[in-house]
């Protein structure tokens, strides 16, 4: 059991108005749950699975299967044949905003990319024509190559660089540009795991500028037409929603847009359409979400792999969907 801290009846208070809704917030995170597991499908799924497949959610795509926490499909034959990547169920919620951003872009960038999970969600589901995921902690990016490979995704390229040298390289040239950002981590306790201070003003603040910094960077990456999709595994409003409030100021060239497949999940605490997966739902840790547009006219920009130095390059895929 993790212990109920002051930081913590502070933010369940600031989170929900309603008394019992935050008790519950409270008991999910110190009495943690094991959560149904999802299964995304790289390759046709075949007729008969291994593992037993609930129904499916209202926000879950047809090539995500979720199972019950007693199975383990990460130890089936057909993972590590590349056949499919496990993740998180809140990981599907949070990258369900890019349904919204339209199929087949040219040109997909993520951001903070290891393990690979979203980056792999965006291929399957996009199809894009290049993918480049970026990892900018050089000792990630092995777990990050060895799934991308596994999986069969490609086009694909792996870089290892900060966001400001992303920005510099390839400005103004991707279609579709994500940022699982780098965070406080409090659904980790809903996971049963530790984050120590996670809930300290002091380490949101940090986390709070260091999520500004990266989606500045990413934001001028964007192509104009094109869409940033945001998401963090934490609950803190100082990280999510304050954090696109600032952006929306500082670059009101970006508009939030609506991703009907999350409708019912709208975050409370913000006047622009944002997204919120509780872990007292049952469905996974916690998850927030949202998309933006790029909204200007200025001039596209050629998207040039070859502007930064790669450590992994896959050719065409031999698998797409």
């Amino acid at each position: 059991m993790n212990r109920v801290s002051n930081h913590l009846r502070r933010l369940a208070g600031r989170l929900f108005a309603d008394n019992g809704e935050q008790a519950r917030f409270i008991e999910a995170l110190v009495q943690p749950q094991e959560y149904d597991r999802a299964v995304l499908w790289v390759r046709p799924r075949p007729p008969e699975v291994a593992f037993e497949r609930k129904p499916p959610l209202a926000w879950q795509p047809e090539f995500v299967d979720r199972a019950p926490p007693h199975e383990r499909p990460g130890l089936d034959p057909l993972h590590d044949a590349g056949w499919y990547y496990c993740l998180d169920l809140s990981s599907v919620f949070a990258a369900m905003a890019l349904s919204a951003a339209g199929p087949q872009p040219d040109v997909v960038v993520d951001v903070c990319a290891a393990p690979g999970g979203k980056a792999t969600f965006a291929w399957r589901l996009l199809q894009p024509i290049q993918l480049a995921a970026n990892e900018v902690i050089g000792k990630r990016t092995g777990v990050l190559i060895a799934n991308l490979r596994r999986c069969g995704v490609a086009p694909a390229a792996v870089v290892s660089r900060d966001s400001s040298r992303l920005a510099e390289a390839w400005p103004s040239s991707a279609d579709v540009v994500i940022v699982d950002a780098p965070c406080s981590g409090q659904s980790l306790l809903a996971r049963g795991k530790d984050s120590p201070g996670c809930f300290h003003p002091a380490t949101i603040n940090m986390n709070s500028n260091r999520q500004k910094r990266i989606l500045a960077n990413s934001a001028a990456l964007v192509a104009p037409g094109g869409w940033l999709a945001y998401m963090t595994c934490t609950y803190s409003p100082k990280e999510n929603e304050e954090v696109l409030g600032w952006l929306l100021k500082k670059f009101p060239h970006f508009a939030p847009a609506a991703v009907p497949a999350l409708a019912g999940h709208e975050s409370s605490l913000a006047d622009f359409p944002c997204y919120r997966l509780w872990p007292q739902d049952g469905h996974g840790a916690g998850a927030f979400t949202a998309l933006l547009r790029n909204e200007s006219d200025a001039p596209r920009r050629e998207f040039r792999l070859d502007a930064l130095p790669t450590i992994w390059v896959a050719g065409d895929a031999e698998n797409r969907p």
